[in-house]
């Protein structure tokens, strides 16, 4: 057990001899450890040591590194994921046993001297003089837990690391008087549990806690005595003492602990006789972190929350702040992932596209009203394999994606809801031949763009006159090129924006050209989801969010963004969409997309040579947009085995459609149905 907590000699030392005493002390560990001295320590090193009458942040409550914890919606783990896999545990979870062990081999005396023990250093420095070599340091606990503090607040930067190790005069000094100013403010059983929180036992495990899992699957306020010697043992050389990879060594090592334990008194020589008969049992838990390790498709919208944490100010002013927060860890992040939701739409996507093929399917489903992102997945998994990626298609470049995909004529009721708040009415009729010329426009500066040019129909058997409700359901290419020139570039753009696309997915501002209304411009399907959910809230836009509530490791809440949303379009316009939406599953072209057993609305859209293929669509619970494409956009999507069927024409309804369908249809298992507005298409 722990002597108790007493100060007795160590206050000697600060109380008469002060800082002179310590240099006398420096002198002879100086001697000790066979460092060379030339002249003085000169003028830096003194302003250094001056410096250090002040503590630095941090010594007395380190903020270490710890692993954060991702939650969905119902409070299920999404992930696990660290900078440093440590857990910090209280004084009351730490098994006695292991504060001991470590006391007993690294400074038995630790409870009787001070901050710096003058009777080991003049053991050490007689030792090592006999010796003729560095054979004992002297370096009280607090001292290595002031030496661990700064090797932490290094983390990986290697030159900062050797700083804070290095075996000079001066960074010595400085260890002995801020470990005396520790020792002030902190009693002996706060600093052991810092020191055991914070020290690096090999492995990749930080802190008992994580080493406790890591070799023996336990909490460390479980430890037996054979146990807790063994890690006690690897404190001193933790790559040398690894008994996963060292075995030999490392019982040898643990038995050293038991033979200075027994020595001390600690526990009789028959126990320490009985722990050293004892073969080291290991029960190795591996290290299983990161957005990798999610097991339902949902490592896309973990590394999605990683980069929302990094990216938005509501966590830190700065991307330094925010960059340290996230690497500090010991957060609770709770997202608004539904289980149910992701589960279905990860079904649905690799059951229609599979990992092997040469396509990839994407998909996000956010909420309407609210803009939480319920579901996000995509045909091949998170990971640097064979047939996985690293790349979330279904957001922008900022946040992971990559380029974007033209959404083609999904794009389309973007362009209609911009004519309908510019007074066009859904009865309004265009020639739409098969083919024209693109309308003369202007853009947002004046510019014109001249007629010229061919806009054509998918098929030549799509011709007019249409009004904006079949236009819709037939996707009818010369229908929207005259409705964009009537309502104007500027106004159709202006829209797009109010609906969360005035970016590209690449981050470049939006392309105000008269292709733009048949989706020239790139977009991922997040951004898709989240404006079509628009059209399902009654014309009431939301940015998409991911988190819902963020606990720091010292329970305190952060304050997140609450819902960002706002009023785009007037509500008889979104109505007016969603009717003519309905048509389009009900008769249209995206009838494979259609749900049966409620109201549901979406719009098709294929790319030039069928390169990508998109169905975007909402009910009155979900907005979801799904995309197929080859990741570099290149080929054509004809002729492809995809989901193990050869695909002789690619299209929006065909391919995208019956993901959306099946995904949504599933995400609302058990939700009560429903209706969506109907409005006349006067």
């Amino acid at each position: 057990m722990p002597r108790p907590d007493r100060r007795t000699d160590g206050s000697l030392l600060s109380r008469a001899a002060g800082f002179v005493g310590v240099s006398a002390v420096a002198g002879a560990l100086v001697a000790a450890l066979c460092v060379p001295v030339v002249g003085g320590l000169g003028l830096g090193a003194e302003a250094t040591l001056s410096a250090a009458d002040t503590l630095p942040a941090g010594l007395l409550d380190p903020q270490v590194s710890q692993a954060s914890t991702l939650y969905d919606a119902d409070g299920g783990v999404i992930a696990t994921v660290y900078d440093r896999d440590r857990t910090v545990v209280p004084v009351d979870r730490i098994a006695p046993v292991m504060k001991s062990a470590l006391v007993d081999i690294e400074d038995n005396r630790f409870y009787q001297h001070g901050a710096v023990d003058l009777k080991g250093i003049a053991r050490a420095t007689g030792e090592n003089a006999v010796s003729g070599g560095v054979v004992q340091g002297a370096s009280t606990l607090t001292q290595q837990y002031v030496k661990n503090v700064f090797v932490e607040r290094a983390g990986d930067d290697q030159a900062a690391v050797r700083a804070a190790q290095a075996q000079t005069v001066v960074r010595k000094v400085l260890e002995m008087k801020y470990a005396m100013k520790v020792e002030e403010s902190l009693t002996k059983d706060q600093i052991l549990t810092n020191y055991l929180n914070i020290t690096f036992f090999g492995e990749q495990a930080y802190g008992v806690e994580a080493a406790a899992q890591r070799y023996f699957s336990v909490h460390a306020a479980d430890l037996t005595l054979p146990q807790a010697a063994l890690l006690a043992g690897l404190v001193q050389s933790p790559t040398g003492y690894d008994p996963i990879v060292n075995p030999k060594a490392a019982k040898e090592r643990r038995d050293t602990v038991l033979t200075k334990m027994a020595h001390y008194g600690t526990i009789s020589q028959d126990q320490a006789n009985q722990a050293i008969a004892t073969p080291i049992q290991l029960s190795v838990t591996r290290p299983q972190q990161g957005c990798v390790t999610a097991q339902q498709g949902e490592g896309f919208f973990c590394d999605y929350v990683r980069r929302e944490v990094l990216s938005d100010p509501a966590f830190g002013a700065s991307a330094e702040q925010r960059a340290a927060l996230w690497k500090r860890g010991g957060l609770r992040i709770h997202t608004t992932l539904d289980p149910g939701a992701q589960s279905a739409l990860q079904s649905s996507v690799t059951g229609h596209a599979y990992a092997e093929d040469q396509a990839v399917a994407a998909m996000s489903l956010v909420q309407p009203g609210s803009g939480n992102i319920v579901a996000m997945g995509q045909s091949r998994p998170y990971g640097v394999g064979a047939h996985q990626t690293q790349i979330n298609l279904n957001v922008g470049t900022a946040m992971g994606g990559g380029l974007g995909f033209q959404p083609g004529s999904t794009f389309k009721p973007i362009a209609a809801a911009a004519a309908l708040e510019n007074g066009i009415k859904p009865a309004q009729s265009y020639r739409s031949p098969y083919s024209m010329p693109w309308p003369a426009m202007k853009d947002c500066s004046g510019g014109k763009f001249p007629a010229g040019g061919e806009v054509h129909n998918d098929s030549p058997s799509l011709v007019g006159p249409y009004t904006m409700g079949p236009a819709l359901a037939d996707s009818v290419n010369t229908y929207f090129a005259a409705l964009e020139s009537d309502t104007g570039l500027c106004e159709v753009s202006r829209m797009a924006g109010r609906l969360g696309l005035a970016q590209r997915a690449d981050g470049e501002k939006l392309s105000v050209v008269p292709s733009m209304v048949l989706g020239a411009n790139e977009q991922s399907p997040l951004q898709m989801a989240a404006a079509y959910a628009a059209f399902a809230a009654g014309g009431s836009y939301c940015a998409p969010t991911a988190i819902s509530s963020v606990t720091t490791a010292d329970g305190a809440k952060l304050a997140v963004p609450g819902p960002r949303c706002s009023q785009v379009m007037g509500k008889g316009t979104a109505d007016t969409i969603g009717t003519m939406l309905k048509g389009v599953v009900e008769d249209g072209t995206g009838t494979k997309a259609g749900l049966k057993d409620r109201d549901s609305a979406g719009k098709t859209g294929t790319t030039n040579d069928d390169k990508q293929v998109w169905f975007v669509g909402y009910t009155p619970e979900l907005s979801g947009a799904t995309v197929l494409s080859n990741i570099d956009k290149v080929r054509s999507l004809d002729g492809q085995s995809i989901g193990g069927t050869r695909v002789a024409q690619a299209s929006g309804g065909g391919l995208a459609g019956p993901i959306w369908r099946d995904a949504v249809k599933g995400a609302l298992v058990g939700t009560p149905a429903e209706s969506l507005p109907s409005v006349p298409l006067r």
